[in-house]
């Protein structure tokens, strides 16, 4: 942009008369266009993805104004130069290749000269290798039985990736159990050790740096349940690390032919498609973690080689920018329609809100409009009975993704039929509601008296209006759950490019990590550095009703 601020360009203007002139449209209104449907969704045959967009508060003059948006912002010219490999995260002068890591097309990507492809085919070759030896049985523990449990210790894109995958991939599994460990707080850890035998049980530390506090405790403390039972010679049967740091990991005593590589090119939040992934190759197969990086390596040519106005994450993008940036609304809701998507809401929560939860812009200026929104989420029909209730009847304006599934993984009686009459009903009564005269017929039918029907009437009505996405999937497989991860990844990096922020730092995280390394001394006795009067304070109680000098 330049000198020019986002709100000052004409793109910008241009939608605020549309939102103006829009506002006060309703969905009910926008649908007696009996085509509306042909002309706000995508059929995509070949990964078998429909994408509804049409019950959102747009008509096509809206459409093409938020492409004129997208068009101004050059995400093209962002994407091609990110797959390339030029250094797009500006603020730590980095690369950003987790489309790499899926390039099945294993086309060159070079940075600084050197094609990137060979040390990521020779890293999965070493997944594929590790993986095919633990599920049969080549790999065993240090008292020689097989390993059928596995650890993967790590936190934030260490653990949510790999964990959100195993479990969305879980009727898929014939591998070993997989356990996931990331808070710091003991009890995570012993409720899983309390579970295992040592002699079958591998731990994979996952820290690109290896000096990650959360990590690096909870390893430790694997490292001596181990060793405690086995010996320090147990080590190298039952760790493996995937990081960047080969002396801490040395240093560990994780053997160096048990380390599996990870680049500074890759961001935490976007690791899981090499080997931070390798739990996942563990637990369903590497033939089956390969179907999940050709599905998104299917939707990054998608999102490369496809038209904006055809472009789904494209248009996802730019609806969220449509109703963050013009309506107010602070919150997006990720609603997948499948138990086995049960952590893709917290998944997605990491992957956005750490992406672009940025108020400085590409130029360290600090915007002047609103960026990234809270994500929040859950899997229907158990959030139909909690907090719906604010989409449907509440102040504020949340705009909704909607994913269900066609054929489930499971047959059982007529529980699919259940599950998906309510994702079509939900997205339907949040868009048109059910009015005041719908409600007082029905009160009326049901035998309440006038001035009960006239005292509920207010309480009943929905006003509708309320917009939302509705994805559509065949079937939840390995590449099927690759091209969603991948289309929301292409999102947020649109939304990012069209804010003007770096999606790809995460300083925001650090600030609180640095004084917890200060005050953990004066837990433990030390003196300590000046705080304000509460966090003194409250130090001070903590320590004292600690070592039980007051009640």
């Amino acid at each position: 942009m330049g000198k020019l601020t986002l709100r000052s360009t004409l793109q910008w203007k241009n939608l605020e008369k549309n939102y103006k002139q829009i506002k006060k449209l309703t969905l009910r209104e926008l649908f007696k266009d009996k085509d509306r449907y042909n002309k706000f969704s995508i059929h995509d045959d070949n990964i078998r993805i429909i994408f509804d967009y049409s019950k959102n508060i747009i008509t096509s003059s809206t459409f093409k104004l938020l492409i004129d948006f997208v068009k101004l912002s050059k995400v093209n010219e962002y994407a091609r130069k990110m797959f390339s490999g030029e250094k797009i995260n500006l603020t730590e002068k980095r690369a950003v290749l987790h489309t790499a890591l899926r390039n099945r097309s294993n086309n060159p990507v070079y940075i600084n000269g050197n094609d990137v492809m060979s040390q990521i085919n020779s890293a999965l070759l070493k997944m594929k290798k590790f993986s095919n030896n633990l599920r049969n049985g080549r790999w065993f523990g240090a008292t020689g039985k097989k390993i059928v449990d596995i650890v993967n210790i790590g936190i934030g894109g260490s653990c949510l990736g790999p964990k959100m995958v195993c479990e969305a991939l879980k009727y898929y599994a014939d591998g070993p159990s997989i356990y996931f460990v990331s808070n710091v707080d003991g009890t995570d850890i012993y409720e899983v050790l309390k579970k295992l035998n040592p002699e079958t049980t591998l731990f994979m530390i996952a820290s690109k740096t290896f000096t990650t506090l959360e990590t690096v405790t909870n390893a430790l403390t694997a490292r001596s349940w181990l060793t405690g039972k086995l010996g320090i010679k147990a080590i190298a049967n039952h760790f493996v690390a995937l990081s960047t740091n080969t002396k801490k990991v040395l240093e560990f005593g994780i053997d160096r032919q048990n380390i599996f590589e990870l680049w500074d090119f890759v961001n935490g939040r976007c690791s899981l498609w090499a080997s931070i992934g390798l739990s996942i190759a563990c637990f369903v197969g590497f033939d089956k973690f390969v179907e999940l990086l050709e599905g998104a390596h299917y939707i990054d040519q998608h999102f490369l080689n496809t038209p904006y106005e055809k472009n789904i994450p494209v248009i996802m993008a730019a609806l969220g920018f449509w109703y963050n940036n013009f309506f107010g609304a602070s919150a997006h809701a990720v609603l997948p329609y499948s138990q086995y998507l049960h952590v893709f809401s917290a998944y997605l929560q990491q992957n956005d809100m750490e992406s672009n939860g940025k108020a400085i812009n590409f130029e360290g200026k600090r915007v002047t409009y609103e960026t990234g929104p809270i994500i929040l989420g859950d899997v229907g029909t158990n959030c139909q009975h909690s907090f719906y209730q604010l989409f449907h009847q509440g102040t504020k304006l949340i705009p909704c993704d909607f994913i269900g599934f066609i054929n489930p993984l499971r047959e059982i009686g007529d529980h699919h039929e259940k599950l998906m009459a309510s994702y079509f009903a939900q997205p339907e009564a949040l868009a048109f509601g059910f009015t005041r005269n719908q409600v007082s017929e029905n009160l009326k039918a049901a035998g309440f008296s006038s001035a009960d029907i006239k005292a509920l009437t207010p309480h009943k009505v929905f006003e509708g209006n309320k917009p939302s996405n509705s994805i559509l999937i065949d079937k939840l497989t390995p590449k099927t759950l690759g091209a969603l991860i991948a289309l929301y990844e292409h999102k947020i990096f649109v939304q990012g490019i069209m804010w003007c922020v770096n999606s790809f730092d995460q300083f925001g995280v650090e600030l609180g990590k640095t004084l917890a390394d200060g005050i953990l001394p004066e837990l433990k006795g030390q003196t300590g550095k000046e705080h304000d009067n509460s966090t003194k304070n409250l130090i001070k109680l903590f320590n004292l009703r600690r070592n039980n000098m007051i009640l």
